[in-house]
């Protein structure tokens, strides 16, 4: 008799792609790439396993394909490989393009990225017009840094902001306009002081390599620790570490217990993940 597999084996069978631990990937198949597509949440979170393993072709395949149908946070990963030069040379005009793409789309982090980066020329020309456009876009979207750092932009002050609010925002734009070095100490002076988002970007510029070199030991002990805090962002980010082994010994409890919490938090990539669990 032929065995017809079941949703919850189905997606099984794709979670075990996400979670094996490998040597180095490979590009998907045609079939494995068919399940990505049908399931784009997973495909989502696959997609940010390889890029965490710096397997930067593999995620793009997975990206392009979710983005090619409308997914606003596959076409801000893209965008990421775009302007970091991350598997593909660096263009800023194209992770521009992509993070346009993914804002409209829906993506809250690709418009906050837009509001920051272009205050400054890390995407091009300083545009402090669109800059704002995009801002009011994320911040309608319910991104609380984005009205944060649309307030330090009009100089006005809708809701209380603190040194520490300042100071994320500044580390923010320094980030955005490639001054990575900077970015850090400031990251890391706010980390100092116990500021949980300050913690959460430290942890990706470790991640990334982005200022310092690329430890992922740093990285998830950093994103643990913002977790425990209550970042939402940060606790997504542990999650998968947890389900790839990288950076961390691998633990699906584990995984499922942070993916679950970021996903309470509102983080939407966690959110769209446990939905299709």
């Amino acid at each position: 008799m032929v065995h017809v597999p079941t949703r919850c084996t189905r997606i099984a069978a794709l979670l075990l792609i996400v979670i094996a631990p490998m040597a180095h990937a490979e590009l998907l198949g045609e079939d494995e790439l068919a399940d990505v597509i049908r399931k784009p949440a997973i495909g989502l979170y696959k997609g940010y396993a390889e890029f965490k393993m710096a397997h930067y072709a593999e995620a793009r395949q997975i990206w392009t394909a979710l983005s090619e149908r409308g997914m606003g946070e596959a076409w801000f990963n893209l965008g990421i490989l775009a302007e970091d030069g991350l598997g593909e040379p660096r263009d800023a005009a194209e992770a521009r393009r992509r993070y346009e793409q993914a804002a409209l789309a829906g993506s809250r982090n690709a418009a906050l990225r837009l509001g920051i980066s272009l205050q400054g020329n890390r995407l091009g020309a300083a545009d402090p017009v669109a800059a704002r456009r995009w801002l009011v876009l994320a911040a309608g979207m319910g991104d609380e840094e984005a009205a944060v750092q649309l307030a330090v932009l009009e100089g006005r002050s809708p809701v209380p902001l603190g040194p520490r609010d300042r100071r994320l925002a500044e580390a923010r734009r320094l980030e955005a306009d490639g001054n990575l070095v900077d970015a850090v100490t400031a990251y890391q002076g706010l980390a100092d002081e116990g500021d949980a988002r300050g913690v959460t970007r430290l942890a990706w510029l470790y991640e990334a390599g982005r200022g310092v070199p690329r430890n992922l030991d740093e990285a998830a002990r950093l994103f643990r620790r913002a977790a425990e805090a209550g970042e939402s962002e940060a606790g997504y980010a542990l999650s998968v570490m947890l389900e790839t082994g990288v950076g961390q010994a691998r633990d699906p409890v584990e995984a499922l217990r942070w993916l679950k919490a970021a996903a309470a938090g509102g983080y939407p990539p966690a959110v769209e993940a446990l939905k299709a669990r």
